[in-house]
């Protein structure tokens, strides 16, 4: 789809608000192929196991402890949708490219239309991530660290945005993120948090961006639910990137601390230099969280899973 069709409503003033607020704007991919159950199906066959996650959950509760992984290993794709269907299971394709090509050329286009449109954007590194999930599941209350974009293609979710500063988003959490030392989902959450969020029903075509960093959570309506998100860097993301990947290796040594997140000046010069040298030493990696998997997908099972025994994968 050219960029030119894929933007509904882009306004002039959405070029001043994008990157500073929250902008919830119509487009047209939801009328894509690449997300017909078919497409889908092939998807989930085709995906290799190191580009997806497979999670369950306890929909009655925010609790991320109930969070499980899981795989979708001797399906098809189409026992797997009809799984989703029926059960409470959240599947995430973080590189669907690798299994079709036609993917990798949607987040070129939408980010060619959004430099089209927001005087001065340039953007790299773009990742499309795509998610097929059940009725009522939840994505708990979480951050990520590249700029965010969430495409409603399928179904209907009930989105919450989050400021991103303290107590939303303490310092010391999304460091230990961005660092891949915890998961995105380990933010603390309060019921009141809810209060000062920003509250979206995203219906198809409708999509959401937010502020660098900003946290959110997301509950589906009782529908099975097609979307997928989008990641984008541009310099100034890149060095406030780097100021926190720094600041959580200095912490290490300085814990009670309140780092400058500042990207400019020596300071922040010294942090992108040691930014760069632990990345390029691969001690980080060292470091990185494992996943135990201790389910399958299964039709027929409750709720679409079965238990199996547990085994470890690093991502």
């Amino acid at each position: 789809m050219l960029a030119d069709h894929i933007f509904a409503d882009f306004q002039p003033r959405h070029a001043q608000l994008f990157g500073r607020h929250i902008i919830n704007l119509g487009h047209r991919l939801h009328e894509s192929p690449l997300f017909t159950d078919d497409a889908l199906a092939r998807l989930l066959e085709n995906a290799p196991r190191s580009s997806y996650h497979v999670n369950t959950m306890d929909p009655t509760t925010h609790d991320p402890r109930t969070r499980r992984e899981g795989d979708i290993v001797g399906l098809s794709g189409k026992e797997v949708l009809e799984a989703v269907r029926q059960g409470r299971i959240w599947i995430l394709f973080q590189n669907p490219g690798e299994a079709d090509k036609a993917y990798d050329e949607m987040p070129a286009d939408i980010y060619a239309g959004f430099e089209a449109r927001v005087p001065g954007l340039k953007t790299f590194r773009h990742k499309m991530s795509i998610l097929v999930s059940s009725p009522k599941v939840q994505v708990y209350y979480h951050a990520d660290a590249p700029g965010q974009t969430l495409w409603q293609v399928r179904g209907v979710k009930r989105v919450y945005v989050y400021p991103g500063t303290a107590p939303f988003l303490p310092q010391d959490r999304i460091e230990k993120i961005i660092l891949g030392e915890a998961h995105e989902i380990s933010l603390d959450y309060q019921s009141w948090f809810d209060d000062y969020a920003k509250v979206i029903d995203l219906e198809p075509g409708q999509m959401l961006h937010w502020p660098l960093n900003w946290p959110h959570r997301i509950v589906n309506h009782d529908c099975l639910n097609v979307s997928f998100t989008t990641e984008h860097w541009t310099s100034s993301l890149r060095a406030a990137y780097l100021v926190k990947y720094a600041n959580g290796v200095l912490r290490r040594y300085m814990p009670s601390a309140r780092l400058s997140e500042s990207v400019d000046g020596p300071a922040a010069w010294a942090k992108f230099g040691l930014a760069g040298f632990v990345k390029m030493s691969g001690l980080q990696a060292k470091r990185r969280q494992r996943f135990t998997i201790d389910f399958r997908v299964d039709p027929l099972a409750p709720l679409g899973v079965r238990n199996i025994d547990a085994y470890a994968l690093q991502k």
